[in-house]
């Protein structure tokens, strides 16, 4: 089997763009912190994953940008227009054959470990969900296949029915697999309840 590529669709960690939600609620200063340290960590686990890692980043500049904006020597690539669906499926497009995962740069459990198994999982089912506490996912696992195509259409994102949707669009034959449930941070209340379970 060809070597997993791995997508990370993430933003610049800078005030005003990335972790909006967040700032809502604790401050544009405070929200870009922790934006940074997200992003941070999730390029630390990746290094140990096994994967080919490419960064898909809005806005489209910061890939034209990567010293700038990102200290990394992955590949950036531009998520390009339209809804985060269409930006998804861009990237399966564009993806070579073989497995194909996805992450953000929300989920400060994520391990290295946990996308190995990932990786595993993959070997033996047609699709593997992270999901995560909101409803949504922090891992979408997928074979690129020939006459493959991404199950991103229709979907209702930053809610509780993402992950629902995108199974719901994958073949009824699909066999799935399942890692374990981890926390998203989207909103103040989100790191909060992180911090607390993992600093007291």
């Amino acid at each position: 089997m060809s070597r997993p590529s791995l997508l990370i669709y993430t933003k610049p960690p800078l005030m005003g763009l990335a972790k909006t939600r967040l700032a809502a609620g604790l401050g544009r200063t405070e929200a870009r912190r922790i934006a940074g340290f997200l992003l941070s960590h999730t390029l630390r686990t990746v290094r140990a994953s096994g994967c080919n890692v490419t960064l898909h980043v809005s806005p489209d500049r910061a890939a034209g940008q990567p010293g700038r904006f990102f200290r990394t020597s992955y590949r950036l690539r531009p998520q390009g227009p339209g809804t985060l669906g269409e930006r998804l499926s861009r990237g399966f497009d564009e993806a070579p054959p073989g497995p194909v995962l996805f992450i953000g740069a929300d989920a400060p459990g994520l391990t290295p470990a946990l996308l190995r198994r990932a990786v595993r999982l993959l070997n033996r089912h047609d699709a593997v969900f992270g999901p995560a506490e909101d409803g949504g996912f922090w891992l979408l696992g997928l074979h690129k296949r020939p006459g493959a195509t991404a199950p991103f259409a229709g979907v209702r994102w930053s809610g509780p029915h993402a992950l629902s949707d995108v199974r719901a669009n994958l073949p009824s034959s699909f066999r799935l697999g399942l890692l374990p449930v981890l926390q998203d941070v989207d909103e103040a209340k989100d790191w909060r309840q992180w911090t607390a379970n993992n600093f007291h």
